[in-house]
């Protein structure tokens, strides 16, 4: 039976970003990957959409050639050329991340299970670790609805499978995952249909974000039903799938040739027989830890999606970075980390810090500064006017607390206004500060002369 000083399960983003250091100070280390190596974000999440909203771009544009002066006669889209470049772009990241397992580490190919706290099953293998670190991330949640067990349903792992462009793709479920695959398909030229229970898009928005993102797709044909909620899925004879829905008391049924499920993510906790550890979960399955990714038993940590503490790449590099600090004796904490993400819809939405809504919720004192991209002198340069900025300023200390970039290059600027709340700098700096024309972002240190009480709406 083999020991090792670090058994890591998972072979997600931390897995990249502690696996240097642990090789650097000698450490022998097993990887445990029963999936295709690189996780979500390589293999399902952000190499792959951004590869295919790429594409889905361009033809977009190729639409849109004569309102820049541009006659384009024809044109259309090649969808299996579109899903070989995706793999292409993919399984090259997937292929050199093992390629440097192999080399550097014992890379053992299956799933893993605990026997007890330092043992692990891996195969026909046992084990153990003195140090042992759960990165096995989650998954699409399935809805309890009847009828889903007898349609083909989609989640996004498998629709990145498909090798033929959908007719009519339904969507169940109005967040990150259920608006970018919306849009992109949408581009492509399916056509979509976006079913939401709740009475808003990524209804955990702000009312105006919600509101703006809901008008951004309907102006580009796709079809948003609120306040929906699921009751039945049916194939029909002729193939394609009837999803019913109450709306309110009413009854209603919308057909399509393939069903998206993008209805949240669940922890992929529950086949590691974490009892046999001693290690807790939460109600919701994921891994209970510290503020150091360090979960009840001392020598096992939880990085990543799994541990419900985060649930992007850049959370998980940070994790990695958090437990980096602690092995090292440092003080860094999972809650030292500013939210802040983007919405891969066109154009971006980017948070960072807090949203009207929650700043009212914790009752913070805020001005708001808000700007419509129309009145950007380089969004109307490059025909793209949709969205606006949006930055909430303390009443307190001026510090910046939150902002919302809905527009052109929105997922760029958020990280100078990231390390502003990160600095505590009050917005009288940004006043100071002389960028570059013509930019989207030269217009921020201006838009503070505005500054007024917020509305959400």
């Amino acid at each position: 039976m083999k020991n090792y000083d670090v058994i890591i399960l998972g072979t997600g983003q931390a897995t990249g970003t502690i696996l240097p250091t642990l090789l650097a100070m000698k450490k022998s280390v097993a990887i445990v990957e029963g999936d295709r190596t690189g996780g979500s974000c390589v293999n399902w999440g952000c190499t792959p959409t951004k590869t295919l909203l790429a594409s889905a771009r361009n033809a977009h544009m190729v639409r849109r050639a004569e309102d820049f002066g541009i006659e384009v006669p024809s044109f259309a889209v090649n969808f299996p050329k579109v899903m070989d470049r995706m793999n292409s772009i993919r399984n090259n990241s997937s292929e050199g991340f093992t390629a440097w397992l192999e080399e550097s580490t014992d890379y053992y190919r299956t799933f893993a299970k605990f026997v007890d706290a330092h043992t692990l099953e891996v195969g026909d293998e046992t084990i153990t670790g003195d140090e042992i670190i759960i990165h096995t991330g989650a998954r699409a949640r399935k809805p309890e609805i009847p009828g889903l067990d007898d349609v083909p349903w989609l989640d996004n792992k498998r629709l990145l499978s498909l090798t033929e462009l959908p007719e009519h793709l339904l969507i169940l479920g109005g967040s990150y995952i259920g608006l970018e695959f919306a849009q992109i398909f949408k581009r492509f030229g399916s056509e979509v249909t976006i079913i939401e229970r709740s009475d808003s898009l990524i209804s955990h928005e702000d009312a105006d974000v919600s509101k703006r993102a809901k008008a951004i797709l309907e102006s580009e044909g796709v079809e948003v039903s609120l306040v929906s909620d699921t009751i039945k899925v049916e194939m029909k004879t002729e193939g394609e799938i009837e999803l019913t829905y109450l709306q309110g008391k009413n009854e209603k049924k919308v057909r399509g040739s393939h069903l998206l499920i993008g209805a949240g993510r669940v922890p992929n906790s529950d086949n590691l027989d974490l009892e046999k550890a001693g290690v807790m979960t939460n109600e919701r399955g994921y891994i209970e830890v510290d503020e150091f990714c360090r979960t009840n038993v001392p020598h096992i940590f939880a990085l990543g999606d799994v541990n419900g503490r985060g649930a992007f790449t850049h959370t998980s590099v940070h994790d990695g970075q958090v437990y980096l600090s602690s092995l090292k004796g440092g003080d860094r904490k999972i809650s030292d980390r500013i939210p802040i993400y983007s919405l891969y819809m066109d154009p971006p939405l980017a948070r960072v810090g807090l949203s009207e809504k929650q700043a009212r919720q914790q009752e913070i004192p805020f001005l708001v500064a808000k700007m419509q991209m129309s009145a950007i002198s380089r969004a109307k340069e490059k025909s793209e006017t949709k969205g606006f900025i949006k930055i909430l300023v303390s009443k307190k200390d001026d510090t910046i607390l939150g902002a919302s970039v809905f527009g052109v290059g929105g997922d760029e600027i958020i990280g100078m206004l990231a390390l502003a709340i990160e600095a505590k700098l009050g917005y009288q700096h940004f006043q100071n500060t002389v960028l570059p024309h013509p930019t989207v972002a030269e217009l921020l240190p201006f838009m503070f002369s505005n500054l007024s009480e917020g509305k959400d709406a």
